[in-house]
């Protein structure tokens, strides 16, 4: 790793400064704990829950690089929820910005611990979600997931 004296390592320097906003602490923590988005049973397990979570105009790009609309999106999940697996994650440094009047990007990380997997290897995520206050509650706009290739 590359080294300078006045700024520390090299990924120090290109790692952004992230600091939520005091005044949105609040909206931080509700967010956090609806995230990772269709994973909280709390907030639904069926179709009809997930629309309700869901901007009519929602899509999403997974680690992939693929971009899915809200119809592909709301078929997986329906399919998912018919045969549940048992899920090991963890979600960590959370931030959020206010991006326009009552709606909110919220990033995090993702550890997913893969035990399925021949060299049951994790995998480390970084998420974007746009989320948008409404009169009927949260509603999900856009999301993404970037798999993080060194860590």
């Amino acid at each position: 790793m590359t080294t300078n004296a006045s700024c520390g390592t090299l990924t120090d320097a290109m790692e952004p400064d992230l600091h939520t906003d005091p005044d949105l602490l609040p909206v931080l923590e509700e967010l956090r704990q609806r995230e990772p988005i269709f994973h909280r049973p709390e907030f639904g397990t069926t179709r009809s829950d997930f629309e309700r979570m869901t901007d009519a105009g929602f899509w999403e790009t997974g680690a992939s690089g693929k971009r899915y609309s809200r119809a592909f999106v709301l078929d997986t999940l329906e399919q998912r929820c018919a045969h549940p697996a048992e899920e090991n994650w963890e979600t960590r440094d959370f931030h959020c910005v206010e991006i326009a009047p009552g709606n909110f990007l919220l990033t995090y990380t993702l550890l997913q611990r893969l035990p399925r997997t021949p060299s049951g290897d994790d995998r480390t995520t970084r998420r974007a979600t746009i989320w948008r206050r409404t009169g009927d509650g949260w509603k999900i706009v856009y999301h993404q997931g970037t798999i993080v290739e060194d860590r």
